[in-house]
């Protein structure tokens, strides 16, 4: 009877050992399982921190595509501009000599006026033609006569001695006509009028 008391005790003190081992290696293994899911939590963390980075950075290196690619479309749209303008220039300045001769044309009234009525309408109809291509591209023609000589504007060809104070470095006649080109607010110069300029002795 004792014996079996005795093997009982040592059953249960088997048993409450068994239980603490097993209790104190669950411990064991959560606390490893805990680190193991810290660690890959920090390490998921730190691979989240870099695909951010890498994002972000990709997300910059195509805004700066996209930012160049507009800016190269701009500059190439206005290169375009520009050579179209230079080439309106460039034919605008052909049809110069032609707009010169209509014009001295034009000034000799009597030679108009004596000619057959049929050729002088169809002279101003052709003058009038060439004025509307001119006015299209909004070019005009400017008279100086009496204006200050500004060499930006005018080309002196000629000096004639005048005795009026008010007339000196005064355009006193205009031996060809000057064009600018009107463009919204401004005005540029196409070809400086070919002028006389007055100067006291």
């Amino acid at each position: 009877m004792v014996n079996n008391n005795e093997q009982d005790m040592q059953n249960e003190d088997i048993e409450a050992i068994d239980e603490s081992d097993t209790t104190n290696t669950t411990d064991i293994e959560l606390e490893d399982q805990e680190e193991t899911d810290a660690q890959k939590i920090k390490s998921l963390r730190d691979k989240l921190k870099e695909a951010d980075s890498k994002n972000r950075d990709l997300h910059e290196e195509v805004q700066r595509s996209k930012a160049d690619f507009l800016n190269a479309r701009k500059r190439l749209e206005d290169e375009r501009f520009r050579d179209r303008e230079r080439a309106a220039i460039a034919h605008i300045q052909k049809l110069l000599p032609l707009c010169d001769s209509f014009y001295l044309a034009m000034r000799d009234t009597a030679a108009l006026e004596a000619s057959d009525p049929k050729w002088r309408r169809g002279i101003e109809g052709t003058y009038a033609q060439l004025k509307g291509i001119m006015d299209s591209y909004g070019i005009s023609a400017y008279d100086p006569t009496g204006e200050t000589f500004d060499p930006m504007r005018h080309e002196a060809l000629s000096m004639v001695t005048v005795t009026d104070p008010a007339q000196n470095n005064q355009i006193i006649s205009v031996i060809q006509q000057g064009y600018e080109q009107r463009r919204d607010d401004t005005t540029e110069l196409i070809r400086p009028a070919r002028v006389t300029v007055g100067e006291i002795e």
